[in-house]
């Protein structure tokens, strides 16, 4: 083991997190953390972990949040992408926040589906131009030869759609995740950080309780 490794650490110690803290419903909850790191200026505040099962093994990787309501937590992707698949395939998904200057954590456990056509159609038109043609350029997770090879087609692209505005491919679109469990994490001094958990009951209240760190 490299023990330079072992020897990073931090502890953690701007505040706690106590039960009268919380808001009763986690996604209030949630943007009013939200809320604190936007106004902290913080780089890719929005960053956050998406987890995928498949059926042989869990997939891993950051996606970019890019609408929060009440009904769930949305990002857009190419349908046709590794995770697109593993999500048609198995609905259940889980997103990580971790935002460091805060020394906290959000987990999200839920059911993951797809946004309506004018939503995903809404958000891609304000997307810069150059990422619209990346939508089409890019079968994302499919081998391609070389950079060369994506560069081509990119270049293609532009030249098809110049002095047009680009339409949103049919295989481009948002997914919205739709929790029934929630956890704010805010760490603490020799490890013993805070967690407390939402959990959605039958009637669609939300349950919340403290866990061991």
């Amino acid at each position: 083991m490299d023990h330079n490794i072992a020897k990073i650490r931090h502890d953690y110690q701007l505040k706690g997190l106590h039960e009268d803290d919380l808001n009763a419903d986690p996604l209030i909850q949630f943007k009013l953390w939200f809320d604190e790191v936007v106004k902290s200026g913080i780089s890719e505040l929005n960053a956050m972990l998406l987890s995928t099962v498949s059926a042989s093994r869990p997939s891993a990787r950051i996606v970019l949040l890019k609408d929060l309501d009440q009904r769930g937590f949305s990002f857009f992707t190419n349908y046709e992408s590794k995770k697109g698949a593993e999500m048609a395939a198995n609905p259940q998904v889980a997103l990580t926040f971790f935002w460091k200057e805060f020394e906290r954590q959000v987990r999200v456990e839920g059911l993951v589906e797809k946004v309506s056509p004018e939503e995903s159609s809404e958000y891609f038109a304000v997307r810069p131009r150059g990422s619209q043609i990346g939508a089409w350029a890019s079968a994302q997770s499919e081998h391609i030869p070389n950079r060369a090879f994506l560069e081509n087609k990119t270049r293609e692209l532009e030249q098809k759609f110049e002095g047009q505005e680009v339409p949103r491919p049919p295989h481009w679109g948002g997914y919205r995740v739709i929790p029934d469990y929630m956890e704010f994490w805010q760490g603490r001094p020799s490890r013993l950080h805070d967690r407390l958990a939402y959990s959605k009951q039958a009637d669609g209240s939300w349950k919340i309780e403290r866990l061991s760190p």
